[in-house]
């Protein structure tokens, strides 16, 4: 599709609800930028799409980098983050790690926070808080081990029963 003021590519496609029907436009981006310029002059025609655009220009959401974006991928499942574009869907948990300042904006618009605000059983099972520290506290005993430091060997392991404790 092309741009309705310069006849370049069209990246933006805007509705706007008027009063008789809806009405379409399609803009490039530069064009979209004059276009966001005369919504904030008229404060009350398009405020929410102004603010949209604004803030979708801001992140910079432009054509290239969004072909450029849709190219990443996970090291771990291969899915890129075009693929979760069309699909909603991700691949493994590691993408929240791979695409976190894709989906961080995305998560706060749609759930309001990045955490977990709500309520978690009572006898469940050990926070992953604790097993992510297990995790690195073994990592660490066995790097110390190998290096043959094993006094700090055995403050890891110290450390690790404590924690296991603490988790019965």
């Amino acid at each position: 599709m092309k741009c309705q003021q310069c006849e370049k590519p069209a990246t933006f496609h805007i509705t706007e609800l008027t009063g008789i029907a809806p009405e379409e436009v399609h803009l490039c981006e530069e064009c979209a930028r004059v276009y966001l310029s005369q919504a904030e002059e008229e404060p009350e025609a398009g405020a929410s799409l102004a603010s949209a655009l604004a803030q979708q220009l801001k992140v910079g959401q432009t054509a290239e980098e969004l072909a450029r974006l849709d190219q990443r991928a996970c090291p771990i499942c291969g899915i890129t983050f075009y693929e979760f574009r069309n699909m909603g869907r991700l691949g493994c948990p590691h993408d929240y790690i791979c695409f976190e300042s894709e989906l961080e904006p995305l998560i706060v618009n749609i759930h309001g926070k990045t955490e977990h605000v709500g309520k978690s059983p009572k006898r469940g099972a050990p926070s992953m808080d604790h097993q992510t520290e297990l995790i690195r506290l073994r990592r660490e005993m066995k790097d110390a081990v190998e290096l043959e430091d094993y006094e700090r060997a055995s403050q890891i392991r110290d450390e690790i029963r404590a924690i296991e404790q603490r988790d019965e």
